[in-house]
C-alpha cells in the first residue's frame, strides 16, 4: 500500500512558489530535503513536481525505461535562447537525434586528447596572468576560472582565439549568459502572467540572448572567411552528415548548438575547479597529498599528456568536489508511466515530474556516512570509487542525455589543476571564509578570493587587513595600512611576524610585537601562518605566536602545520624562529601541542631557535603578563643575534601620531552602506526576569548570499558601550566628534591615512576593557607623573595577578585613578588591542528559516572585580542588547567543528548537557528536530540536561519551544535549578541531574547511538566529564585511571563540545 508523499503548506493560487529562494533556489530545496527526507512534492503553478533526496530512489528512476529526461522550469526558459540543441531539446525531437550522432565523435577520448596543447596553451594564460599580478594581488579564481574555461572551449572547439586573459573587462558574453540564465531561473518560478509585464526585465533578457548570439554569429562568419581542415566541432556541425538520416544540422541549429556549448562547456568547469581550490585551502592535508602527487609525477617540468592519468588522486579530489557540488544541481524526469518507487511507498502518475536532488543523493549517510558532507577524497581513490553503489555518483547526469562534454571538462580540470598547484601555493585571502553561493543554473563560491604564491621562492608573508575581521574580500589589488604605512619606513632589518588564531588573541600577540619593532630597529612584516607554507623566510627573524584548539591548529594555520608535519628533510635551514603558543589547561592532553611541535619539528628540520618557546594559559591570571616577559626577552635575544643595542620598553613604541583636521563641534555624519557582511536586527527580546541576570533572544536577517547550519557560530563585530567610549574622550579632554588622521610606521590595527572621528575611532577599532598587562604598567611608569602614582604603578606590577588581572583593571581604570599620569592619547591607542569580533553559537536551525538566525545570549553586566562604582559591561552582549528591530550589523557565519551538529540520521537520538546560554546551539538542533517532525519523518526522542537559576526566572524558552517539543515527542527536558534544587528532584547543577537520572544515559549510548554534546563554561563542561568518567567508573567497576581511558575511547565521535568562558 502506498503513503503520501509530503508537501508544505501551500498558498491559493500560488501554491510553493513563495517559498523558494530567489537568489539561490536550491538553497530552498536542499533544506526542504533536509526537513522532509528522501521524497516531498511542490506545486510550483506551471508545473507539479517531484524532489527526490535518496540514493536508493536516485538509483531506482536511473532508468531510461520508466523514467525520461524532461525540460521544464529554468531549463525549458533556456530554450528561449538554445531551442531544441542538446541540452534543452524535448525527448523525441528530431533535431537532437541529428546533433547528438554528429557531434557525440568531437568528445570522443582520442578527439579529446587531440586538444592537449590547446587546453595547456590557454592553462599557460592563466599561469602567466596571477604570476605577473604577484602574490599579493587578491585572485577571484571564478571570474579567472571563467576566462579559462571560455578560452579553452573556444579554441579547442571552434579553432578561435578570444583572448579574455589580454582584456580587463569580462568578455561581454559571458555577462550576458550569466543575466541570461539568472533571469531564465526567476521566469520559471514566477507566474507567467508576471513575467509579461515585466518589461524591462524582458527587454534585458532579449538584449542579453542578442548579445550571446553575436558571438555566435562572429564565431561562424569567421569559419566561412578562414575554412579549414581540422576536424573540431564547429566543421562538424557546419559540413556534418547524419549517418542515419541523411540531414545537416540546420543553419538555426547550428547557432543553437553553438550556443549551448559556449554555455555549458565553460560555466560547469570554471565553478568545478572554484570549488576544488576552496575544498584544497580548507583541508591542508588533501592539498599537500595532491601536492605531493603532482612533484611526484610531474616534478618541476612541463606536463604531458601521458601524465593526467597518473594523477589518481586529483582525480579523486574532482571526484569529490563534484559530489558535494555538481555543476546540475537537478536532473529533471517524467515517468513514462503509472508506477510506483520506493519499494512500492510512492505511487508516481504516468507524465510526473521528479527532480532528482543530485547534490542530496550524493551525500546520503547511508551510502557516505554520518559525515557525508564532509571533503574526504579517499572515499574517491582507487577501487573505493570503483566499489561505489550503482548511480551513487551521477554529477554528469545519467543515460542518453547524459553529458557529452564529460572526456572535455575532465581532461581540462585535470590540466588546469596540475598547472596552478605546481606553479603556486594557494591561500585563501581570508582564512576564515566559509562557503557561500551564487547560482545561474550552475552553482558557484560567492566571495571566495585567493592568493597564488610563487613556490620555492623566499618567503613574504600576505598582510591581512587587521582593523576588519569581518571585511568581505573585494576583486583587485588592496593595500592593507600595514603596507601603506611601510612604504615610507625607512630600511631596517626584516623581521617577520606570523600568527595561528581563531579567538583573536594569538593576532592581538603578533600585532604587539609588529608594533614594537619599529623602536628595536626592525622592519616587521605581519601575516598568517599560512602564508609561509613551504617558504619559511631566511632574509630576517621568524616570530610565530599561535595557539591550540583541542590539540589542532587555528583555521590559518592549517596548510603550514600540515606542511611542517609532513617535511622530511631539512625545509627549515637558514630559518631563524621563536614561538609564543596560547592555550587552555582546561584541555591538559592537547595543552599547547601545536606550539610545541612548530618549535621542535623547524629545529629538527634546520631552523635555529633564537629564543626559547614561550606559553601562555589563557584561564590564568599571569596570561598577559607571561606574555610580556617573554617578548621582553624576545628583544634581548635578537638585539644579541643581530647586533644592535637593546632597548628597554618605551611608552610609545610604533609612533603613532596624529593631527586634526576638523575641529567643528558638528558630528560628521557618514552613511555606512549595506554589504555582503552586513545583516539586520529582525527582533531583540529579553527572556529573563527583572530579578535575573539578563538574557536575550536577537534575531537577525543574513544577507542574501549567506547562510547557516544548526550548530554554526554567527561572529559578531562590537562596537565598545558608548559610556567607556565617553570616559576616554573625558579623561584625555577630546571631543567626541573631533576628527583626526593617524599615521603609523609600522604595521597597525588602527584606520590610519583617513579621517576618522574620535568616538568611532574608539567605538570599533580598539578594546578598551581588557586588562592592563605588565608591558602596560611599564609603559605608564616610563611617562610624567608624581612619586606617589609610581609608587602605587610599581604595587600593581609587583601584586599584578591579585591586583590588575584579578579585578580585570583596564589601562582606563588606571588612568581614571592617578590623573597626573601625563600619558599622550597617541601613546595610549597603541597601548590598547584591537577590537576583536565575538563568536556566538546560533540557536536556530535554517529549516525554521535559512535567513534568519537567531542567538540567545547572556548580557554581562556586573559589579566591575576591582571594586569601581562603574558596573563591568561585556563589550559584546551589551553590544547586542542595545540593538533594536532594524539596526545593520556587521556579521558573518563561522562554520563549527564538523561534529557540532545535529546527526543527519534523524533516528539518532542526543543527550545533551548545557547551562544558561550554552543551551542556544541545543535549541538549534531541537528546532530542527521539531521541522523534521513536523515534515511527518520519524525523529528519535532526544533528552536535554539544563541547568538554570529557577522555573520562574531564567528558565529559557520553558513556556513557549521547549513545552511545544516536548509535547511533540521530540525531547525529554531535565532541568537542574540552582536556587531551587527542591523543583528539580534535587539537582543543582546540570551533572547533578545527570548523574541522578544515568539510566538514560546508559540506555541512549549503549543501545540507541546517541551523539553527546555540551555547551556552556569550562566549569560546567569539566562538570559534565567527571560525572561521564564516574558512569563509566560505575558501570564497569574500574579504577579512576581506567575511567579516564575509557571516557577517551569512548566519546570518539561521540562527544562534540562547545565551551565558553
Amino acid at each position: 500500500m502506498t503513503i503520501p508523499i509530503p508537501s508544505p503548506p501551500a498558498l491559493p493560487f500560488l501554491g510553493h512558489i513563495t517559498q523558494i529562494d530567489a537568489e539561490i533556489p536550491q538553497k530552498t530545496f536542499d533544506l526542504l530535503a533536509d526537513q522532509y527526507g528522501e521524497i516531498y512534492q511542490l506545486n510550483l503553478i506551471t508545473r507539479h513536481t517531484i524532489f527526490l533526496a535518496s540514493y536508493e530512489l536516485q538509483d531506482e528512476v536511473s532508468n531510461d525505461k520508466r523514467f525520461q529526461k524532461t525540460v521544464v522550469g529554468a531549463l525549458e526558459e533556456v530554450r528561449n535562447g538554445t531551442g531544441d540543441a542538446l541540452f534543452t531539446a524535448y525527448p523525441g525531437e528530431p533535431n537532437w537525434g541529428i546533433a547528438h550522432r554528429l557531434l557525440i565523435p568531437a568528445f570522443s577520448t582520442s578527439k579529446v586528447r587531440d586538444m592537449f596543447p590547446e587546453m595547456t596553451d590557454i592553462a599557460s594564460q592563466l599561469l602567466d596572468k596571477w604570476e605577473r599580478f604577484g602574490p599579493r594581488h587578491v585572485i577571484d579564481p571564478s571570474a579567472d576560472f571563467t576566462r579559462l574555461a571560455f578560452d579553452t572551449i573556444t579554441l579547442c572547439a571552434m579553432s578561435y582565439r578570444l583572448n579574455t586573459f589580454y582584456s580587463e573587462q569580462t568578455h561581454p558574453f559571458v555577462q550576458a549568459m550569466a543575466d541570461f540564465l539568472t533571469e531564465s531561473a526567476k521566469r520559471a518560478n514566477r507566474p507567467p502572467i508576471l513575467n509579461s509585464f515585466m518589461r524591462g526585465s524582458n527587454a534585458k533578457y532579449e538584449e542579453d540572448m542578442k548579445t550571446m548570439n553575436q558571438l555566435v554569429e562572429e564565431l561562424i562568419e569567421d569559419r566561412k572567411k578562414n575554412p579549414t581542415d581540422k576536424e573540431d566541432l564547429l566543421n562538424l556541425m557546419l559540413n556534418g552528415v547524419d549517418q542515419k538520416t541523411g540531414q545537416r544540422l540546420t543553419d538555426k541549429s547550428i547557432r543553437q548548438n553553438l550556443l549551448t556549448f559556449l554555455v555549458a562547456g565553460h560555466e560547469t568547469t570554471s565553478g568545478t575547479l572554484t570549488f576544488a581550490l576552496y575544498y584544497l585551502c580548507k583541508h591542508p592535508e588533501a592539498m599537500r597529498k595532491l601536492r605531493e602527487e603532482i612533484d611526484e609525477v610531474v616534478g618541476e617540468g612541463t606536463l604531458h599528456l601521458e601524465d593526467v592519468p597518473k594523477l589518481k588522486y586529483m582525480s579523486a579530489c574532482l571526484r569529490e568536489t563534484l559530489r558535494l557540488n555538481p555543476p546540475a544541481t537537478i536532473r529533471v524526469i517524467r515517468s513514462v508511466e503509472d508506477t510506483t518507487i520506493g519499494g512500492g511507498k510512492y505511487a508516481i502518475a504516468k507524465d510526473a515530474i521528479l527532480a532528482i536532488i543530485t547534490g542530496k543523493c550524493q551525500t546520503d549517510p547511508k551510502v557516505w556516512g554520518e559525515y557525508a558532507r564532509e571533503f574526504k577524497p579517499e572515499r574517491m581513490y582507487g577501487e573505493n570509487f570503483d566499489n561505489l553503489p550503482p548511480n551513487a555518483w551521477q554529477p554528469f547526469g545519467y543515460g542518453m542525455r547524459g553529458c557529452i562534454g564529460r572526456p572535455f571538462a575532465w581532461q581540462e580540470a585535470h590540466i588546469a589543476l596540475a598547472r596552478v598547484l605546481q606553479k603556486f601555493d594557494i591561500v585563501m585571502d581570508d582564512p576564515s571564509y566559509t562557503l557561500q553561493l551564487k547560482q545561474t543554473m550552475a552553482m558557484k563560491p560567492k566571495g571566495f578570493y585567493i592568493h597564488a604564491i610563487p613556490r620555492k621562492r623566499m618567503s613574504v608573508p600576505v598582510a591581512v587587513s587587521l582593523s576588519g575581521p569581518l571585511a568581505g574580500a573585494t576583486n583587485g589589488t588592496r593595500k592593507s595600512s600595514s603596507e601603506a604605512s611601510e612604504e615610507n619606513a625607512e630600511p631596517k632589518q626584516k623581521l617577520y611576524i606570523v600568527y595561528g588564531s581563531n579567538t583573536g588573541t594569538s593576532q592581538t600577540f603578533a600585532q604587539r610585537i609588529a608594533s614594537d619593532a619599529p623602536s628595536h630597529g626592525f622592519k616587521a612584516r605581519l601575516g598568517t601562518l599560512d602564508s609561509i607554507s613551504e617558504h619559511v623566510p631566511t632574509d630576517g627573524p621568524l616570530i610565530i605566536v599561535t595557539a591550540s584548539f583541542e590539540g589542532e591548529p587555528a583555521d590559518n594555520a592549517a596548510h603550514f602545520f600540515d606542511w611542517l608535519q609532513s617535511s622530511k628533510g631539512k625545509e627549515a635551514e637558514g630559518v631563524k624562529y621563536s614561538v609564543f603558543g596560547c592555550g587552555n589547561r582546561d584541555w591538559a592532553r592537547t595543552y599547547q601541542r601545536v606550539p610545541k611541535l612548530i618549535d621542535a619539528l623547524l629545529e629538527e628540520r634546520g631552523g635555529k631557535r633564537l629564543h626559547e618557546r614561550g606559553s601562555g594559559d589563557a584561564q590564568t591570571a599571569e596570561f598577559f603578563q607571561d606574555f610580556d616577559e617573554w617578548e621582553a626577552q624576545l628583544w634581548k635575544a635578537l638585539a644579541k643575534e643581530y647586533g644592535f643595542e637593546a632597548k628597554e620598553q618605551k611608552a610609545s613604541v610604533n609612533g603613532i601620531s596624529f593631527k586634526t583636521v576638523d575641529s567643528d563641534i558638528s558630528r560628521a555624519a557618514v552613511l555606512r552602506q549595506p554589504d555582503a557582511d552586513l545583516g539586520r536586527v529582525v527582533e531583540n527580546r529579553l527572556l529573563t526576569s527583572p530579578n535575573a541576570p539578563e538574557k536575550r533572544h536577537i534575531e537577525f536577517l543574513l544577507p542574501d548570499s549567506m547562510t547557516y547550519r544548526a550548530g554554526d557560530y554567527l561572529s559578531i563585530l562590537p562596537h565598545n558601550p558608548p559610556r567607556d567610549v565617553h570616559r576616554v574622550v573625558s579623561r584625555f579632554a577630546l571631543s567626541a566628534e573631533q576628527q583626526i588622521v593617524l599615521a603609523s610606521e609600522g604595521p597597525t590595527s588602527l584606520p590610519v591615512g583617513k579621517p576618522i572621528n574620535i568616538f568611532s575611532l574608539l567605538s570599533g577599532y580598539v578594546e578598551i576593557s581588557q586588562p592592563a598587562t605588565t608591558r602596560d604598567l611599564r609603559s605608564l611608569l616610563a611617562v610624567e607623573s608624581s612619586d606617589a602614582t609610581k609608587a602605587a604603578l610599581e604595587d600593581l606590577s609587583a601584586s599584578y595577578a591579585e591586583k590588575v588581572m584579578g579585578p580585570r583593571l583596564s589601562i582606563l581604570d588606571i588612568l581614571e585613578d592617578h590623573v597626573d599620569i601625563e600619558l599622550p592619547f597617541a601613546t595610549y591607542l597603541e597601548m590598547l588591542p584591537p577590537m576583536r569580533a565575538r563568536q556566538y553559537s546560533i540557536s536556530s536551525s535554517p529549516l525554521h528559516d535559512p535567513q534568519r538566525p537567531t542567538l540567545t545570549v547572556s548580557v554581562v553586566e556586573a559589579p566591575a572585580l576591582s571594586g569601581r562604582k562603574e558596573q563591568f559591561l561585556g563589550v559584546a552582549s551589551t553590544f547586542l542588547a542595545s540593538l533594536r528591530a532594524g539596526d545593520m550589523v556587521q556579521l558573518a557565519v563561522r562554520a563549527s567543528a564538523a561534529t557540532f551538529h545535529p546527526p543527519e540520521d534523524v533516528s539518532v537520538p542526543m543527550i545533551m548537557f548545557a547551562a544558561g546560554s550554552g543551551l542556544s546551539p541545543m535549541r538549534g538542533f531541537l528546532q530542527e528536530r521539531a521541522a523534521q517532525k513536523k515534515a511527518g519523518r520519524e525523529v528519535a526522542r532526544s533528552t536535554l540536561f539544563f541547568g538554570c537559576r529557577s522555573p520562574e526566572e531564567d528558565y529559557l524558552y520553558a513556556d513557549s519551544d521547549l513545552k511545544e517539543w516536548q509535547e511533540l515527542g521530540i525531547v525529554d527536558v531535565r532541568p537542574a535549578f540552582s536556587r531551587r534544587p527542591e523543583e528539580s528532584e534535587g539537582c543543582k547543577y546540570v551533572q547533578d541531574r545527570a548523574w541522578k537520572d544515568r539510566a538514560i544515559v546508559h540506555e541512549a549510548y549503549d543501545h540507541q547511538g546517541a551523539r553527546f554534546f555540551t555547551c556552556g563554561s569550562g566549569k560546567m563542561a569539566q562538570g559534565v566529564k567527571k560525572m561521564l568518567t564516574e558512569f563509566i567508573k560505575e558501570s564497569r567497576n574500574c579504577s579512576d585511571e581506567e575511567a579516564a581511558r575509557l571516557f577517551e575511547r569512548a566519546i570518539q565521535g561521540r562527544y562534540a563540545t562547545d565551551i565558553f568562558e
